[in-house]
């Protein structure tokens, strides 16, 4: 047994209102790809992470206070993205390295 109506007018108000469900679902899939393009084109248009970051201090001027590697966790806002050898020469000069991430480490950094 069909769980259609039998008569002409209830199909044809049936099918008009499947007909708007099936727009109303194509706009949201329309909505929902064009969202995952922006990301996508996000996500490449995005600039490389640093391999190295130098923290600064609370003021502008106020010297470096850590050394980190580009994906530590432990890195606050006032952060920068340095080369390596600027990482080095902090580090030589008595920045402090994250004990977190030790980038002394993965510079090859020895201390004296």
């Amino acid at each position: 047994m069909s769980d259609l109506p039998p008569d002409l007018p209830r199909l044809r108000t049936l099918e008009t209102w499947l007909a708007l469900q099936l727009a109303q679902v194509r706009q949201r899939i329309a909505a929902a790809e064009k969202r995952e393009e922006e990301k996508q084109r996000g996500a490449e248009a995005r600039p490389p992470q640093p391999d190295w970051l130098l923290e600064s201090g609370l003021n502008r001027d106020a010297a470096p206070v850590a050394v980190h590697t580009g994906d530590c966790h432990m890195v606050g806002k006032r952060a920068r993205g340095v080369p390596r050898d600027t990482a080095l020469r902090a580090l030589a000069e008595g920045v402090e390295a994250c004990g977190h991430c030790r980038p002394d480490v993965e510079l090859g950094f020895i201390d004296g």
